[in-house]
């Protein structure tokens, strides 16, 4: 049955790359499999049309030819069956006394259209389980960009044979279950006759040999699972709950390729800055005395130490912006920092000040 990725990414056919990466930044984030309400089966939904829509290649393909377009392009365009589910059939049909049985026909037709009996067609690849990891980091971190290491337990290739399952030293011979071919053919009876068709042999995984030792921690399976230490290079500028692709970085398979890691980096707060947009915000403090003649206030950046100069006269709430102080927008340019001036009026007023205050009411102040 043909999947709508569009819909399932909730945008326009017309849609841009960027409109599609957010579109799956925010449904990943909702339906990452380590939250409390993530569901792992949409989890995967969602990265299936992500791999497709922002592969230009294969987006015109899928729009050529629907998600079985890998499938359609295979048999040389077109299958003629498409949208047609036959396990609807699946219990069996007397036909002058020979039974047929239609409950494998999906499994059937999905050989026969990736070239399976007819002409060998090509094989697809193998590939390992995508899964997804969480990071904290510092809000300078997210500003500036920082190398993160970490630890992760995952399927990966056995570093003793290095993914070959052979014992060292050990020569490959080939594989008895498929006498070397790498498929072993099958045939089976339908309402349309006897249909061949061939699979993968699930002993050499299609390649047609296998070690003749096997190698002794891995036992021959190539893989295993063990904990291993990731490196990643977290972006300038990265917002809290985006997330960091790692293609080749998932789950290994034998004789195959390793699916991707998906590093969820969340950000921590920060005492002083939020963020806005490219900017970084803050407030500062004020006496009445330095907002109404102006001072010079000493102020801790993300930067460093920076001296900031008041006017006179400013108003409550006024905001003064320091510019190249903020976010890094490209390689060469910078947000701005935001200072929100907020004046503090005492609470008590002593005889002099009391005094002096009057003054300036007489003055009209």
């Amino acid at each position: 049955m043909s999947k709508d990725y569009y819909e399932i990414l909730g945008v326009n056919k017309g849609a841009s790359k960027e409109e599609i990466k957010k579109a799956f930044y925010k449904l990943a984030h909702k339906y990452h499999p380590d939250k409390k309400e993530g569901n792992e089966a949409k989890f995967k939904q969602v990265n299936e049309a992500y791999q497709v829509l922002s592969d230009d290649t294969k987006r015109s393909k899928y729009d050529q030819f629907g998600s079985g377009f890998e499938n359609a392009q295979g048999f040389g365009g077109g299958s003629g069956f498409e949208g047609f589910d036959f396990s609807n059939f699946a219990g069996g049909f007397q036909n002058g006394g020979a039974e047929f049985d239609f409950g494998n026909l999906n499994d059937i037709f999905s050989d026969f259209f990736t070239g399976g009996g007819y002409g060998g067609g090509r094989r697809e690849a193998r590939r390992g389980r995508d899964i997804s990891t969480e990071i904290q980091i510092s809000f300078a971190d997210s500003i500036f960009g920082t190398n993160r290491k970490f630890l992760i337990t995952k399927t990966s290739n056995c570093k003793t044979c290095h993914g070959s399952g052979a014992k060292e030293g050990s020569k490959m011979e080939t594989c008895k279950t498929c006498n070397g071919q790498g498929k072993i053919r099958e045939a089976k009876r339908t309402i349309l006759g006897t249909i061949s068709s061939t699979k993968i042999c699930e002993h050499c995984h299609g390649v047609g040999e296998v070690p003749k030792e096997a190698c002794e921690k891995c036992k021959g399976k190539g893989v295993l699972r063990q904990e291993e230490e990731i490196s990643v290079i977290v972006p300038a500028g990265i917002r809290d709950g985006e997330m960091i692709r790692m293609t080749g970085m998932g789950e290994a398979v034998y004789k195959g390729t390793a699916g991707d890691l998906y590093i969820k980096v969340n950000v921590a707060t920060h005492p002083v800055f939020k963020r806005d947009g490219s900017d970084l915000v803050m407030s500062l403090n004020l006496k009445l005395s330095d907002a109404l003649l102006g001072a010079k206030y000493t102020i801790e950046t993300l930067d460093g130490n920076i001296e900031v100069t008041i006017p006179e006269g400013v108003s409550i709430n006024e905001i003064l912006r320091v510019r190249g102080k903020g976010v890094p927008a490209s390689k060469s340019k910078r947000g701005d920092l935001l200072i929100k001036l907020n004046i503090k009026l005492p609470n008590k007023l002593s005889r002099e000040s009391r005094k002096l205050v009057e003054e300036l009411k007489k003055e009209g102040i």
